[in-house]
């Protein structure tokens, strides 16, 4: 017996160690396929949506939903929605440059969008809902320039969204921050509902999706009911 509980301790040890060695070989290998974090600026109209498409994408690390390109220092949501700040609601999409490149995330964000619409997107109007791109170097315009025009190429009518020099960018109000998959109740049109709910209305009451749909097809990445 104390033979067979030696052998045991040996196998154990052996396997112990096996799993750290593969534990740590996995490790290193994620690590390995990490990159750098960027960070690109990109306006869609309501943040909410823009947020809730890229933090699906994987090597996306973070959505923030925000305010930019305007004059006004530390604005809220009731100052940029009535107009007059020059601000856009914006999402800062942080990423992973080793899973995913600025192109791919600026062909996925051209054709989630109405790129070809200067008024504002879908149901909401105004200045603070046009789409745009922030860039903050040569490299980010560059590619944003060819991602617009294969964009435009591949849709066959003029694209009006402007690529502009990246301005300070002001966190949006908490209230708004993961909107779309938010737990706590609270009241609306339809009554107390939970924000996840009440996103999920506006979103279809707006039509966004089957608007993206309708402009851009199978080439729609985050359109519900793709």
């Amino acid at each position: 017996m104390s033979f067979f509980r030696r052998l045991s301790n040996l196998d154990l040890k052996a396997l112990t160690l096996a799993a750290t060695i593969l534990a740590a070989w996995l490790l290193h290998s994620t690590s390995a396929m990490a990159g750098p974090k960027e960070t690109i600026i990109v306006a869609g109209g309501c943040f909410w949506c823009v947020e809730s498409d890229f933090e699906s994408v994987k090597g996306v690390t973070k959505a923030v939903s925000g305010y930019t390109g305007g004059t006004t220092e530390n604005p809220t949501y009731k100052d940029v929605s009535k107009g007059g700040t020059g601000h856009y609601e914006a999402v800062e999409i942080t990423y992973d440059t080793g899973q995913i490149s600025l192109r791919q995330i600026l062909d996925l964000y051209f054709r989630s969008v109405d790129p070809t619409d200067a008024g504002g997107q879908f149901c909401d109007r105004g200045e603070s809902y046009r789409t745009a791109i922030f860039v903050s170097n040569r490299a980010e315009q560059d590619i944003a320039k060819a991602a617009r025009a294969d964009a435009q190429k591949a849709l066959g009518k003029k694209i009006v969204t402007p690529i502009l020099a990246e301005k300070p960018f002001y966190k949006a109000e908490a209230y708004h921050q993961d909107f779309y998959k938010g737990t706590k109740r609270i009241i609306t049109r339809f009554g107390p509902v939970k924000k996840s709910t009440a996103y999920a209305k506006y979103r279809k009451g707006c039509k966004r999706d089957e608007k993206v749909l309708a402009l851009w097809g199978d080439a729609a990445p985050f359109a519900k009911g793709h």
